[in-house]
Order: structure tokens, then sequence, then C-alpha cells
């Protein structure tokens, strides 16, 4: 019996798709709940899975293709039997033997992208991530190992003649080359330009700055990262105390929570606060429910699975909707300020940075500490800027003496 196999119902407000990738071609016997496509739209990847076993008969549609709702992409003939393909003699310097690593379709969405233009198997390279799951650094490596042993001549190269560049020197590019590639962009870049432009055209942003000495939140790192981490299995870093202190100003100062629809305010009454996330794909900004309810543990372990759910394109819709607040940390590329971009309809965003020592004036005296610039983007029509102002000057108090957070002062 055939059967079509079909664009899924897509997410509220997303539109159509575009085939990411198909991990499988016509005439390959795949399993039920094997995935056979990748399908990115702007916020989420989706993955297509089999409805049962048997042989995949056709492809309509082509990788890069777009897509809408309930599209027919391929037909699957059920039932059925494996074509065992002529193995492939190894590469030279390739093993023989077959690494212990998990099947194609159990990999993450951006290793099995991988995967396919490379043209590999999971099962000949060797997995580090957990259970045997392979990273996008092991497919890379692996393919870097593959590429030199092709590569390597059976004797030493002939001398080259004596117009090739010398020792040291580096080849010339050829008289008038000057080569373009124009690529579409992804769904996720798109959607990423369309809101940034949105944000500018339709709130007053202003940014105002402030700075932080990290000192005292340090040494309490420094004091407790191992029992915190024995005791809860989660490392303890300086986002949770940034979270912990954003809600304690957002406590008092609920304009900055609060959000513009039409001519009325919404004040919300709940703290859900993104954090933005940077992938191979883009900026994701996954968002902290309730995240006043939960322990300094709580918001580091969520911000771990968020992030890595985000590096392995297993997001949902509900991950990415809502959000009251964001954050966002430049800091871990080495950014020493910036001025972030609101995330609407929120009507205000915290921008850390790196942390650098520096000389500050301390009890009248010159020391060296570590110091963050932290800036806050905020929508002019609701916030003013003495609540801004003052907002940041709660997050700096909060940060400089962290006894306040367990307080609430």
């Amino acid at each position: 019996m055939s059967i079509e196999i079909r664009v899924p119902q897509l997410p509220e407000s997303v539109s159509s798709a575009t085939v990411a990738t198909w991990h499988v071609k016509a005439g390959d016997f795949v399993k039920r709940e094997q995935t056979l496509v990748d399908l990115e739209t702007d916020k989420v990847m989706l993955e297509v899975p089999a409805t049962a076993d048997g042989v995949l008969k056709e492809l309509r549609v082509e990788a890069g293709s777009a897509v809408n709702a309930g599209d027919v992409i391929g037909i699957l003939e059920e039932g059925g039997a494996a074509v065992a393909e002529p193995a492939s003699a190894p590469a030279k310097g390739e093993s023989t033997t077959k690494a212990p690593s998990v099947a194609d379709d159990a990999q993450s969405p951006a290793v099995r992208k991988l995967l396919a233009e490379l043209d590999l198997s999971a099962g000949v390279i060797e997995g580090s991530g957990k259970n045997g799951r392979l990273t996008v650094e092991d497919v890379k490596a692996f393919a870097a190992r593959r590429k030199d042993a092709q590569s390597a001549p059976a004797a030493a190269p002939a001398p080259a003649p004596s117009s090739s560049p010398g020792a040291g020197e580096s080849p010339v590019r050829s008289a008038g080359a000057r080569e373009e590639q124009r690529v579409p962009m992804t769904r996720i870049r798109a959607r990423i330009a369309e809101r940034l432009l949105e944000a500018q055209a339709s709130a007053a942003m202003l940014t105002t700055f402030n700075e932080v000495d990290l000192q005292a939140v340090g040494d309490l790192r420094s004091r407790y990262k191992v029992g915190f981490e024995k005791a809860h299995g989660a490392k303890l870093g300086y986002m949770s105390f940034f979270v912990k202190a954003a809600i304690e100003g957002l406590k008092k100062y609920p304009a900055v929570n609060a959000s513009i629809d039409g001519t009325d305010v919404i004040y919300h009454g709940y703290y859900d606060i993104g954090v933005a996330v940077s992938t191979e794909r883009g900026l994701v900004v996954p968002v902290l429910r309730d995240a006043d309810a939960l322990s300094f543990s709580d918001i580091e372990k969520s911000i771990s699975d968020l992030g890595l759910k985000a590096r392995n394109n297993k997001l949902t819709m509900d991950d990415l909707t809502g959000g009251t607040f964001s954050i966002t940390n430049g800091g871990v590329f080495g950014s020493m300020m910036s001025t972030p971009i609101l995330n609407p309809p929120q009507a205000a965003i915290l921008g850390m940075h790196g942390i650098f020592d520096r000389p500050v004036v301390v009890d009248g005296e010159i020391r060296i500490r570590p110091m963050m610039y932290l800036a806050l983007t905020y929508d002019h029509r609701l916030i003013d800027g003495r609540e801004a102002v003052l907002f940041l000057r709660a997050i700096k108090d909060s940060l400089e003496d962290p006894a306040r957070l367990l307080l609430s002062l």
C-alpha cells in the first residue's frame, strides 16, 4: 500500500517551511518512526518520521524547496525489504572496523545535515557525545582525516616549477579573480532580519548603561561552585545571578516587565525571562517560565537544557513563545559594550558583556576589580528614563551585594 508523506501541521503563526535535508533517498528501506526529512521554519526545525516500515518509492520535493502544511513531499510503499548495497572500499588510512556509534536517524538534525552534505554514515564515526551520539566536531574531524588520507601522495612529489611560490610564500590569486557567492537566507535568518526591522520601526528604543563590580559574585562562585555542582548536578554560572537580580528589579519597576498592545499597557504579574542563545542557524531566545519560582540550580539546569536543545535544533514553539523580559550575553564572545535590540512585544532587554579586570576606586583606594558594563535597551513610549536608570541600578546593587537576592531587598 502506498502512503503519502505529508508536511505536518505547522506551528501557529508559521505559514510555510523549507525542506532542509532528506536523510534517505528513493529506493531506501525505512523503518517506522525513522526520520525521513527535516523541515526548517522561521522558528524551529521539524522532523518528519516514517509512519510504517517500507520502501521510499518517490521524493516529490527537493531540498531547498518551500512547502506548506499538508503538501505531499514523498511516497512510501509499505512493506518491501531492504536492498543491500555493495560495500565500498575504505579510503586509505580508514579503518574497516565499524566504530561504535548511534544510527544516523538518532543523531541531532545538525549532525544529520552535515553527514548528508559529506555523504557519510554515522556508523563509521566514533561519537563522543552522550550515549555515543555524534557531535558536529566529531563529523568534521573524521571528514578532515579522511580527506588527508585520500590526498596523501604515494611518493614524494616532483619538484615544483621555478615559477611557483617559494617556501613560506602564499599562493597568488589569479589576476582579475573577484569571487562572489550568492546564497538564499535561511528562514530563521530572514525572520531575525524581519523582527529586528520591526523592532526599530515600532518602538522608541533608548539604551542606558551602568557598570557592575562582580567581585562578590565571583567570590561566592569560587567558594561554593564545587559543592553546588555535587549537590545539584549543575555548574554555578553568572547567568543565574543575573536572572535573579533582574527579577528583583522587575518587581520594583513593573513597567519594565510590561508590554504595549495598541493603546493599552499590559502589566504582567509573572516573570518569563528569555535568554538569548547563539546557534549555527542564528540567534534564538528560549524562555524560562515563572523564573521567579526557580532556584539558582533550577535556573542553571534550565538554561543548560534550553541551550542544548537550541544547538541540536530541538526547541519547540512553546520554548520560544512568550517572554516578558530578555537577557542577552555578548560577553561570551568578548564583547565590551553593545546596545541590544528589543524583542517585541517586550519593553526592555538587558545586555551583559565581558568581565574585565579594571582599576576602580573602592573606599577611596584604587583597586583592580572584575568589572562588567551593563546595557538596558527599553521602549521609551512605556518606560521613562528614571525607571530605566533605577532598574539598572537595582540590578547593580543586587549583584554587588548578593545577600540582597536571598532577602529580596
